[in-house]
């Protein structure tokens, strides 16, 4: 597939790195000469120097045999413009990051006849992961499928979880009629990742991936020994657009939001359009300031500067204050795997998260949302089934060839997410999760042609 992204930034270079491991045909705009020689060193792309926004350029781009133009310049009005230029000159797809939240509120303005197919906020994205994170609060990562109809659920498990020391097909056995399947599970202390068989064990330490239809998340948290306890007051450091956007809709939800910003005219803004939280001008990395506003009575920090280190000391400081869930935005991806060994619960990244939502539009089949494990090798994606004579309907699911480095983990068949057994039989119409490596993904998409 022929790539064009405009805006060699941080989200950028990211989605440039991560396209150029899939040998797709990737070129890379930005008019910063210095980000570009990054880039041309690093990856095997190609590099242009100049506006994204110049019909030249884009010419000399190829932009008319184009499958796909990302434009994630830190210029919401450029992406927009760029976008649509790219569009009538010939692109078959066009993707624009913005920040104005308003525009994806209000996709029925019809953003498509203007030539743009997809609008993506990382911010937004952000925002979205930690709310879903707070209601998911026992839980390290969390993604949903359909509003809910299946859920990825994540946590490390516990020498108190019913099933340690058991096979997935021996707790099948003890635990009957439940909601969830374990989908990936990564050994404590190691970086491999393994897509579970019956015989693969549980063992005391494992990060396991599970996926959940409704009440498996009770079910969970039953067998993986832990307390189930309400998550209502929350503390936010950093008035960000992701901080304000979180305080925004953890106060529509009914949670009881402190907010911490550094900058005094920031934080009267935040003041003024935040009528229902409180926010607190002052600087976060005080201890004595966050244990004036009570932070050991708080049940979730969330910490969401601009400083990746910032938000990761404020989150050990947080837990060493008892609180329960910690949650810290960070930049750089070599991060995410010190995420449990230094005590965070969660680490968030805004060029993961855009990248994940990008990524559905390069698979092949009809794929409607796609993420990446994090700190995980493998991908979980969403297909939709539309023809009754693609191969993952012919036979049931025990039948199939399909992958073993891959495994079905859901169906959702008239928005009822399904836990399949082996005799399931996939039909047309139907939504399927997959969870796979990055190996068998070519042969995972074969059945949905």
């Amino acid at each position: 597939m022929k790539i064009i992204i405009a805006g060699a930034g941080e989200v950028g270079f990211h989605l440039a790195k991560l396209l150029s491991y899939e040998s797709q045909e990737i070129t890379l705009i930005d008019i910063n000469k210095e980000n570009l020689t990054y880039a041309n060193d690093h990856l095997d792309i190609r590099v242009i120097k100049g506006d994204v926004t110049s019909i030249a350029i884009l010419k000399e781009a190829r932009i008319n045999t184009s499958e796909l133009f990302i434009a994630v310049t830190s210029s919401e009005t450029t992406n927009i413009t760029a976008c649509v230029l790219a569009k009538e000159l010939g692109a078959k797809r066009t993707i624009a990051r913005i920040s104005n939240s308003e525009f994806i509120d209000n996709k029925d303005v019809g953003f498509t006849k203007f030539g743009i197919d997809e609008l993506i906020s990382p911010e937004a994205l952000a925002a979205c992961e930690i709310e879903l994170l707070l209601n998911q609060y026992g839980f390290n990562d969390t993604y949903e499928f359909e509003d809910g109809a299946l859920t990825m659920l994540s946590l490390r498990l516990s020498r108190t979880a019913s099933f340690i020391g058991k096979t997935v097909k021996e707790a099948a056995q003890v635990f009957p009629e439940l909601h969830f399947i374990p989908i990936a599970i990564q050994r404590f202390g190691t970086q491999y990742t393994i897509i579970p068989r019956g015989d693969t064990q549980f063992k005391e330490g494992d990060k396991v991936v599970f996926m959940t239809s409704k009440g498996g998340d009770d079910e969970l948290f039953e067998l993986s020994g832990r307390v189930k306890a309400e998550i209502k007051n929350v503390m936010i450091l950093g008035g960000s657009k992701i901080g304000y956007k979180t305080t925004r809709d953890l106060c529509k939800s009914k949670f009881n939001v402190k907010i911490i910003e550094k900058d005094k005219h920031a934080a009267f803004e935040l003041a003024d359009e935040l009528s229902k939280a409180l926010v607190i001008n002052g600087d976060g990395r005080n201890v004595e300031l966050l244990e004036e506003e009570n932070i050991s009575d708080m049940d979730a920090f969330i910490s969401v500067t601009g400083n990746s280190e910032t938000n990761i000391m404020s989150c050990l400081v947080a837990k060493s204050k008892g609180v329960r869930k910690t949650i810290a935005l960070v930049e750089n991806m070599d991060y995410y795997q010190l995420s449990q060994s230094i005590g965070i619960d969660t680490l968030i990244n805004k060029k993961l998260l855009a990248a994940n939502n990008i990524f559905r539009y390069i698979r092949k089949g009809d794929v409607l949302a796609m993420t990446k494990l994090s700190n995980m090798n493998a991908e979980l994606l969403e297909f939709e089934v539309n023809s009754p004579n693609s191969k993952i309907t012919k036979k049931a699911i025990k039948d199939l060839d399909f992958p073993r480095s891959a495994i079905i983990g859901g169906i959702i068949r008239n928005e009822t997410g399904i836990i399949p057994l082996g005799d399931f039989q996939i039909q047309e119409g139907d939504k399927v999760v997959v969870c796979c490596l990055p190996r068998s993904i070519t042969k995972v998409e074969s059945f949905f042609f």
